[in-house]
């Protein structure tokens, strides 16, 4: 998947950086959109997240790869964990999703 973002990475999503934190089960990673690009770090950074997802790796392979939309129902299940799910869209839509 982070292979396939900068081919499908969108300009001007987002106004300002922001910084999501996936927790993909036993991975953590970064990646940190701007307006006119992006980063991933493995890992945690010291700045705050503005959105923290967790969720296992199959669901968030089947959100990037096979277009799956979570419903309410994913959130209040546990199936997906997220502190902000507002921006989660924004983040799909920076990479063309």
């Amino acid at each position: 998947m982070i292979s396939e973002m900068e081919a499908a990475f969108c300009k001007g999503v987002f106004a300002a950086e922001t910084i999501f934190l996936f927790n993909l089960e036993k991975e953590t990673v970064t990646i940190v959109v701007g307006p006119d690009g992006y980063r991933v770090v493995m890992g945690t950074t010291p700045e705050p997240a503005d959105c923290e997802c967790s969720t296992g790796a199959g669901m968030f392979k089947r959100i990037w790869y096979d277009g799956y939309r979570p419903g309410i129902m994913d959130f209040l299940g546990g199936a997906i964990r997220c502190d902000n799910p507002l921006l989660l869209p924004g983040f799909l839509k920076a990479f063309g999703r």
